[in-house]
């Protein structure tokens, strides 16, 4: 799937309730988590919370990492200094800034209120990122398209808080 179709597709299905509402909200998650092979190594990593949280919300799907123009497959990023540079030293951090531009962009366009993010991603790790050394060493930050979105209002989660999210959204 190429850039423009990972920020524009979507997985609609039947209504449910919202704050009072018969709109579904709409979500904004990382393609990969959806079984999209867009991840740096060309693989996916669907999430097995994804159904559930379909059956409640309008998926919208993104990979920032393409949105911003990198192939896939691609050399593995990792942040440092607030820089996204490539294992062999090459600095692709506009590139994530333009996916993280695209992914506020469609976030807003969509009206969506809440984003489910790959951990760890240069891009869309919420919380704890990779340190830079390519060591698999863990620290404390945001990928470059989460920090815009929270930035942006939109509330951040990992998929390994799915089930929060859908608690949530039910209410």
């Amino acid at each position: 799937m190429d850039g423009a179709a990972l920020t524009a597709s979507a997985q609609s299905g039947e209504s449910g309730a919202f704050s009072g509402s018969m709109a579904r909200p709409a979500v904004l998650v990382s393609a990969c988590l959806l079984g999209e092979p867009c991840r740096y190594d060309g693989r996916a990593c669907a999430c097995e919370g994804i159904g559930a949280l379909s059956a409640a919300v309008e998926i919208v799907a993104v990979c920032p990492e393409v949105a911003g123009g990198l192939p896939i497959p691609r050399e593995p990023a990792e942040l440092s200094r607030g820089r996204a540079t490539t294992r062999s030293g090459v600095d692709v951090t506009e590139a994530y800034r333009r996916g993280a531009a695209e992914a506020v962009r469609l976030a807003c366009e969509r009206g969506c209120r809440f984003a489910v993010l790959k951990e760890r991603s240069p891009s869309c790790g919420y919380g704890e990122v990779y340190d830079g050394t390519f060591a698999g060493i863990l620290v404390e930050g945001d990928g470059i398209a989460a920090a815009q979105l929270a930035k942006a209002g939109i509330e951040v989660f990992g998929e390994s808080r799915i089930d929060e999210l859908i608690t949530l959204v039910k209410r």
